[in-house]
């Protein structure tokens, strides 16, 4: 998890996207987050983590339902949501600790 702690320490914005392929939005998921990174170019980085390959991370922060987005600033959480979300809305939140 050590790389974890690095990769969300900056003060760009930091989109996770925890998913597991056996969820039957993944494939949705994964269009609603490349478009998300599309629209926001190097503003932000754009990860998808997959629970079950990085279950102890999972448990870490408590991800109980698929798909769950967090977003990271400066090491710190500054939002997050389980479940289905719009990609405008998701771009917004973002764009908001930018």
């Amino acid at each position: 998890m050590s790389k974890f702690g690095e990769l969300i320490t900056g003060n760009t914005p930091v989109l996770l996207d925890f998913y597991t392929n056996e969820s039957e939005n993944s494939i949705e998921t994964t269009h609603l987050m490349h478009n998300v990174a599309s629209a926001l170019g190097d503003k932000a980085k754009v990860i998808k983590i997959n629970v079950d390959k990085n279950p102890d991370l999972a448990d870490a922060l408590k991800i109980k339902s698929i798909p769950t987005f967090i977003i990271y600033k400066y090491g710190e959480m500054v939002w997050r949501q389980s479940g289905d979300i719009a990609a405008n809305d998701l771009i917004l939140r973002v764009e908001e600790n930018i």
